[in-house]
């Protein structure tokens, strides 16, 4: 007998889900998922997880940028509690942070307004010859002074990708949230205002094994952030993706920023997001780490939730807009195949 595609089928539990019809995107989904993952979306009260490639669906995975929601749900917490102001300096929190430049706010760090560079100076040595944990060395210290030194005010905010200004927001989370200033902090005060509220599993510490990297930068370990764990750091399930994402459709939308410099398949940002679709509907966010994909998404108006986790990822010298395309796609906000950029 003739086995049933398991993509095929798993585009037709999806379909019913999102209430569109995501047959089209077969070769779209079979090339993200071509060494396997988790497909996984929700509407509605109604979910489905599908595993594929011989992925457990309840597997633990980096969630690489995808912490980036993370770290911004924490300050929208932080801000609704009297902690935080969007868009007062960092520097007014005092401490470590008293001596940065005022343009640093947590608005400007989280919507990649700032200023600042991708990464710490000296990334640009140890991406070579530190590659799976290329911000180990640093200290949180070396974080704020990076950031001291290289932080421009603007005139005219600039949209510039920067892992940089989310770990120092990460920081400065910490500390506003009474807890030390490093990753570790972060990682408390995360799990005390965001995910232990949530029920989630997620954190700097993998809940259960790992899937292992795979593909052309693939290998045993996995990608270490040191102090800009905020940026990148986090680990969890397809589960603790639909349910985080789903949670963020009962708060009010972040406020949607236009800088310039955005590109093409964005409307505007917000902080943790990138903001897509005609009526900025489409807030999402992708990531990547040595071998493996992630992407979140949600619709605001139709209230579907997307999460994709790959094991594998397509070559860094060629198109790099699958997984972002696909999820916009499921989403809502279709893109064709590279029209999509990397955003981490």
């Amino acid at each position: 007998m003739f086995r049933r595609d398991p993509t095929k089928l798993a585009l037709v539990r999806v379909s019913q889900v999102l209430e569109l019809d995501a047959r089209p995107l077969l070769g779209l989904t079979r090339m993200v998922f071509r060494r396997g993952g988790v497909l996984a979306v929700s509407r509605g009260g109604e979910e489905v997880i599908v595993p594929l490639g011989g992925i457990a669906g309840g597997g633990t995975f980096e969630l690489a940028s995808v912490t980036k929601p993370f770290t911004s749900a924490l300050a929208g917490a932080l801000v609704d509690a009297g902690r935080l102001d969007w868009h007062a300096p960092l520097s007014r929190l005092g401490g470590p942070f008293r001596r940065l430049p005022p343009h640093l706010t947590p608005l400007s760090l989280a919507t990649h307004t700032a200023g600042l560079p991708m990464h710490p100076a000296r990334a640009a040595v140890t991406v070579f010859t530190r590659f799976s944990d290329p911000y180990g060395g640093m200290s949180a210290a070396d974080v704020i002074a990076s950031a001291r030194r290289w932080g421009q005010p603007v005139r005219i905010p600039r949209f510039a990708y920067s892992n940089l200004g989310v770990g120092l927001l990460a920081l400065a989370l910490a500390h506003a949230a009474g807890e030390e200033t490093s990753a570790a902090g972060y990682g408390r005060a995360l799990a005390d205002w965001v995910t232990g509220p949530l029920g989630l599993g997620v954190g700097l510490v993998p809940v259960g094994a790992v899937v292992r990297p795979s593909g052309l930068l693939g290998g045993a370990k996995v990608t270490g952030f040191g102090p800009l764990a905020g940026a990148g750091g986090l680990f969890g399930t397809a589960a603790d993706l639909l349910t985080f994402g789903a949670s963020r459709l009962e708060w009010s939308p972040p406020p949607v920023v236009h800088p310039t410099g955005l590109p093409q398949h964005l409307r505007g940002v917000a902080p943790g997001w990138m903001v897509s679709g005609p009526a900025e509907e489409v807030f999402w966010h992708d990531g990547l780490a040595r071998g493996t994909r992630t992407g979140l998404g949600f619709n605001t108006q139709s209230g579907a939730v997307v999460a994709l986790l790959t094991r594998g990822i397509e070559s860094p010298l060629g198109v790099r807009g699958a997984l972002p395309g696909l999820l916009l796609s499921l989403l809502g906000a279709g893109q064709r195949r590279g029209a999509v950029q990397l955003s981490s």
